[in-house]
């Protein structure tokens, strides 16, 4: 079992920057995948940004490509979703997931854990 925790989210403007963080705890993880996704009002759960927790293998999403930036700290056992020049758009839902090994997937029925969420806000 993999718990995961997600905080960070909060209300920006757009053009600014917000840091998603998920703590990550359980049996051992080390070969999972993990991923970012969000969820807008509406909406489906759509793919945002992923990885391997040994690192490399990264995949974003053509919407946030080169504004977000996905990382993780093994020391602090914690996943990184860096949003820069944030846009109104990008108001949603995020959750961090995990999958125990695999390709690097998109799709959110590939991932077996799942955080709560964390919101994102961002004003025009």
């Amino acid at each position: 079992q993999v718990q995961l925790v997600e905080s960070g989210g909060g209300l920006a403007q757009a053009g600014g920057s917000l840091r998603l963080s998920c703590a990550v705890s359980g049996r051992t993880f080390s070969y999972y995948v993990m991923g970012w996704f969000r969820q807008a009002p509406g909406k489906e759960r759509e793919f945002v940004a992923a990885m391997r927790w040994t690192g490399g293998s990264t995949r974003y999403a053509d919407s946030v490509k080169d504004r977000f930036t996905i990382s993780r700290d093994n020391t602090e056992n914690t996943l990184y979703l860096q949003m820069n020049s944030l846009k109104p758009e990008d108001t949603a839902l995020y959750s961090c997931a995990a999958n125990p090994g695999g390709p690097v997937n998109t799709t959110p029925r590939t991932y077996e854990y799942w955080g709560q969420g964390t919101q994102v806000t961002v004003s025009s």
